[in-house]
Order: C-alpha cells, then structure tokens, then sequence
C-alpha cells in the first residue's frame, strides 16, 4: 500500500460511487506507486508537513468560486505560525492562488487569470464529471468544484502536488462534499477507452509530450462521445502548417517538444476525433501572470526571456503566447 492512508478510503467510495469500478482495481497500485519514497527524498518531510497541521475549528467559511480559493477560520496567533511554517515546507507553490486561514499563498501563476479566461467559455460545469489533466496543487480542480461540478479528479504525477492538494483538503474539509479528489498519476494510468467524464481539461501539458497526439488521443479516451475538452498550452503565431520544434531547451525548460500555431492545434484535435473546434483565448504570458514570489523562490519567467528583448527567450525563441482551444469529442 502507499504511504498515505488519509483520504484514500475517500478516493475509493468515490470510485465506486462514479462508476469507475474498472480503474478501480488498479488504485492501490497506482498511489503505492506515486507515493513511493523512492521516488523523491523529500516526499516523507511533505507527508509529515501534512500530517502535522494541526486540528482546525470546524466553524469556516470555504469559497472555491473566487479568485483565491479562500477558507475563512479564526486561528490563534501560535496556530496560524505554525500552519503557515508547515505550508511553506511544501514550496514551491506554483499554481493558486489560496488564502487559508489568513495565510495568504501568492503562487507562481495567477492561475485564476487563466480561469477567468476560460470560464465564460465552458459548458456548465454543474452535475458534470470532470478530469483535470496535469492539474499541480489542484487550484483549478478546486475551481471547478465551486463551478458545480459533481466529481472532479486531479491527476498529476508530482508527489509535492499531492500533498500542497492534502494540504488544501485539510483547510477546506468536507465543505466540498467530497466531490474534489487527486490521484498522483499521469494520463497513462487512465484504463483504456475509459469514456468517462463530461468535461477533461488539459492546461500546460501538451507541449511537454513528445507525442503530443498520442496525448491528443489519450484525452479523447477519457471523454464520453459528445464530452468537452479544454485544452491550454503554448503556441506560436502562424499558419495552420507551422509547428516550432525547440532546441534542447525553451525559456529553460528541457522538455519542450512541439509548440504549434493555435490552427495547426485545431487541425491536430480535427484529425484526433474532436469537433466544434474553437480558439477562445490566444494572449502572451506577462511577467505578472508568471513571477518569483515569497511562496515560489526560484527562477520564474523574467530569468527565462532575452533582457534586452522581451519578445524573445533566452534560447531566441518567440516569447511565451499560449492559447485555449475548446472542442466536442465526435459521436
């Protein structure tokens, strides 16, 4: 078994509850494996971060349909100090943000700017069930819970992650009614033609995929026929035939492998079995929607772009742009 009881048996009614008696069976497997303590030597010092917040008072206020997925509670002075030492154990934090209990986590990436892109786009999320793709510490899983959903699952294969989701869970408790779950997998753990959920989001993924559409069919098999897919990820200007194939490394990161125009992407997701293609938001990333903060350390976009031209990486690639491409898979 993993090496983190605490909310499995929550995962697994869930399971059972949705109908996913089929992957069901393989759920031990998958956290023992993702949870392996082989796999990152930090991961026991996040468990014990988790497992050391403390009992919070049961009167709170959860708001997951705001910017910041906020739980209001009254925390003593020593209570808050040592929650926010415990959190801060599980930096970097790149994806929020979130205010828990007057601790307020100013991530990486305003994740909720791409939110509020995406959001005025989608079907309506309430009774759906939805899988969040890559989905980091589960701020947009969060997100899609207070938009209604009736089952959300993270999927992410990063340990940290897991545990800033637990960390998250522990603050909000049952105020979602259990609806919103994470599972430390990639997409490669879903059981074939699974043709499940009603809506499946990607965001900053694809590029990272060295088949990307492999990935393109994988999310197509994990949607019911007629399910909505979001899919967010970087992109370059061009026609339908342009296709940016970095070098070793893109705004220094080693695994950037296909970086297409926004029409090139749409003709890919044609070919992959999805309809109704549509671009519904195409921007540059700024370096206030991605930056270095107190809760995130290290490098952040601005190291990563040419100084004396911002339109340019480091390597001399086309500054990061990406774009929200929405689509039906075919009936």
């Amino acid at each position: 078994m993993s090496t983190y009881d605490p909310h499995h048996h929550d995962l697994f009614h869930a399971f059972v509850d949705q109908g996913l008696e089929r992957w069901l069976a393989r759920l031990p497997e998958q956290l023992a494996a993702g949870l392996d303590r082989k796999r990152h030597g930090d991961l026991p010092g996040w468990q014990r971060a988790v497992e050391k917040l403390p009992v919070l008072p049961a009167e709170r206020r959860v708001r997951l349909d705001t910017d910041r997925v906020e739980v209001d509670l009254e925390l003593s002075g020593a209570d808050r100090a040592r929650c926010e030492n415990l959190l801060r154990q599980l930096m970097p934090w790149r994806k929020g943000p979130f205010s828990l209990g007057g601790i307020e986590i100013d991530t990486e990436w305003r994740s909720d700017w791409k939110w509020q892109r995406i959001a005025p786009h989608l079907q309506d999320l309430r009774g759906r069930r939805v899988l969040d793709v890559g989905g980091g510490s589960g701020y947009h899983g969060w997100r899609m819970a207070g938009a209604g959903a009736a089952f959300v699952l993270v999927i992410d294969p990063s340990p940290r992650f897991f545990f800033q989701f637990q960390a998250v869970r522990h603050f909000v408790g049952d105020a979602d009614g259990g609806r919103t779950h994470f599972l430390p997998v990639g997409i490669e753990a879903l059981p074939e033609r699974l043709e499940t959920f009603d809506t499946v989001f990607s965001m900053g993924v694809l590029y990272h995929r060295r088949s990307p559409l492999d990935h393109l069919h994988q999310l197509r098999e994990a949607l019911r026929p007629g399910g909505e897919l979001v899919l967010e990820t970087l992109v370059v200007e061009g026609d339908a035939e342009r296709v940016l194939v970095p070098g070793e490394r893109y705004a220094s990161m080693p695994n950037v492998y296909f970086l297409p125009s926004s029409k090139a992407l749409a003709h890919w997701l044609e070919r992959c079995g999805f309809e109704n293609v549509r671009v519904v938001d195409e921007s540059d990333t700024s370096l206030e929607e991605q930056r270095s903060t107190d809760w995130m350390r290290f490098q952040s976009l601005a190291d990563f772009l040419d100084p004396d031209d911002r339109r340019l990486t480091l390597e001399g690639h086309p500054a990061p742009r990406r774009a929200v491409l929405i689509a039906q898979r075919r009936q």
